[in-house]
């Protein structure tokens, strides 16, 4: 059977039907629980009120997580590169230890809405709140246009739709939808479609996984096995390291740089750590963690199966053939254990994943902008009634954002978007993580360390990206070719940032606090201490 072939000829109408009663059902219970809820002030609409448990949270965390690239991206990893592709299951999993034990219940205790709180406890207020909010929205940007660029590039696969109009009207209803979530539902409402979405995506990759190993009679050994003789010549290497990163000194040490980005870019994503302040307390932040953990953890595992059954039962030449190429190795499995129905499913799951994950991203971008750039920055803290004041200019802001993000995903649907995500996280633990390290344990830090540490993270993280082989440089016919093919400006060898701006940041940080203001107050960090170990104070402030 031609697979591609047979994707191309299933029922779009099918999954279109699956993906538009997801849709309805899930604004039904946005509705609902709106309706439920009679306040409608700030910390309502950034955070719900604090008003969800930690069980709750850390469902709504793992499918904040789990995004498009993570289902669809490293089960294609893994069908075409084996152990090399599930080291991005690692990485993404291992960061969150540091989330755990460095960041969660420190960040909800010192902080309100926003990371921009945290980092301006102690310093100047409107540069810190300032460059918090530059690094949050180019986070988020980053990390949108990424996920609304590859839910054009899903649509020639999972729907049938080709060409740029159609694939620019799937992009731009994704983003419709998404305000309406955002707009509609607040934080409370999207985590309740985060919520939903988790459920159902691991639900998903659970049937996929068991249905795949029954037809191995429950060996992994033999479903190893099969991928292995599948891929022909190369096969025996998808069960060793080294098919993707262990072909050069420079890929081996791109990888340790995509590895110490992925690990600590985790507890640096903005609508990851917004997510800590939805919980009424820091234990409950941890619970929130833990529960994570573990649901992202098993749905990791079970990307193992299904990348290696997508390499056994499909074969790396059909994926790599397919409109998606590794993307396709998802639904092109799906098809082959369950024709049209299974695709549908798992194509309204991937569509379901790219809006919780888009939506989690706008509402997180812009409550960073009405809270810590209007109402701190531009207006100085002084307006009356403050709390609506934020929420109509967050809602605005989200709608400005989401209309970013459609025309960004439309001019950039044909683009290679791995590189989107890669830079984000690596923003993420450039910009954003040094600053909050330094912010919550070292005493001496002050104003002019954290704008050296965010602005240089950013900006060097921004020049390395531009000048490397993931812009120009690159064949036409590599795996992965450049964004921009003929030209070759690429003087940065890594393909990841991380190992050069990561440490710079730090670095940064520790400089700029040393030439900036001497004689620091000391006592808003003592306040910060105990308030980061203890709670102490946190509910006064959350009420203002």
């Amino acid at each position: 059977m031609n697979l591609a072939a047979g994707v191309a000829g299933a029922s779009p109408v099918l999954n279109i039907s699956i993906f538009v009663a997801f849709v309805v059902v899930t604004l039904a219970i946005v509705l609902y629980v709106n309706s439920r809820n009679a306040k409608k002030t700030a910390a309502d609409f950034y955070t719900a009120g604090g008003g969800f448990s930690g069980v709750q949270n850390g469902i709504a965390i793992s499918g904040d997580y789990l995004s498009a690239a993570s289902f669809l991206g490293i089960a294609g990893a893994i069908a075409l590169n084996g152990y090399d592709g599930f080291l991005y299951s690692i990485g993404f999993l291992v960061a969150w230890l540091v989330a755990l034990l460095l960041v969660a219940e420190l960040l909800r205790n010192t902080g309100k809405f926003t990371m921009g709180d945290v980092l301006a406890f102690r310093m100047k207020q409107r540069p810190v709140r300032a460059a918090a909010a530059v690094s949050t929205l180019a986070v988020s940007f980053f990390y949108l246009l990424a996920q609304m660029a590859g839910a054009g590039g899903l649509v020639s696969l999972l729907l049938n739709v080709e060409g740029g109009f159609s694939q620019g009207l799937v992009i731009a209803v994704v983003g419709v939808v998404m305000i309406v979530y955002v707009l509609v539902g607040g934080m409370r409402g999207t985590t309740w479609v985060q919520m939903i979405k988790a459920v159902l995506l691991i639900i998903g990759a659970v049937v996929m996984t068991v249905w795949a190993l029954a037809l191995f009679g429950f060996n992994f050994s033999a479903l190893l096995g099969a991928a292995a003789d599948r891929a022909g010549d190369t096969g025996r290497a998808l069960l060793a390291p080294g098919q993707q990163y262990g072909k050069s000194t420079t890929s081996k040490i791109d990888f340790i740089s995509l590895g110490i980005a992925l690990v600590l870019g985790t507890a640096g994503l903005p609508h990851v750590l917004m997510r800590f302040y939805t919980v009424p307390t820091a234990q409950q932040a941890r619970k929130s963690v833990e529960w994570a953990i573990w649901l992202i953890g098993l749905f990791y595992l079970l990307t193992l199966v299904i990348g290696y059954a997508a390499g056994a039962l499909v074969g790396p030449e059909t994926i790599k053939a397919a409109p998606g190429k590794a993307n396709s190795a998802a639904p092109l499995l799906a098809f082959e254990l369950g024709g049209p129905i299974l695709l549908g499913v798992i194509a309204a799951v991937a569509f379901a994943t790219i809006l919780a994950v888009v939506a989690g991203l706008t509402i997180t971008a812009s409550a960073s902008f009405a809270h810590d750039v209007y109402i701190n920055v531009i207006k100085k803290g002084e307006v009356q009634d403050e709390a609506g004041t934020q929420v109509k200019v967050a809602r605005r802001t989200a709608v400005v954002i989401g209309v970013i993000a459609i025309v960004g995903g439309i001019l950039a649907r044909n683009q290679n978007v791995a590189f989107l995500v890669a830079l984000a996280f690596a923003v993420a633990a450039s910009a954003n993580l040094p600053t909050i390290l330094y912010s919550l344990f070292w005493r001496k830090f002050n104003t002019t360390g954290a704008l050296w540490s965010i602005y240089g993270g950013l900006a060097s993280t921004i020049i390395l990206i531009v000048f490397s082989p993931v812009v120009s440089g690159k064949p036409p016919t590599a795996t992965t070719p450049s964004i921009i093919s003929g030209v070759d400006f690429a003087w940065f060898p890594l393909e990841n940032p991380g190992l050069v701006s990561i440490p710079l940041s730090f670095v940064l940080g520790i400089v700029g606090t040393y030439v900036g203001q001497k004689g620091h107050d000391h006592s808003k960090f003592a306040e910060m201490e105990v308030r980061s170990l203890t709670g102490v104070g946190v509910e006064k402030a959350l009420d203002h």
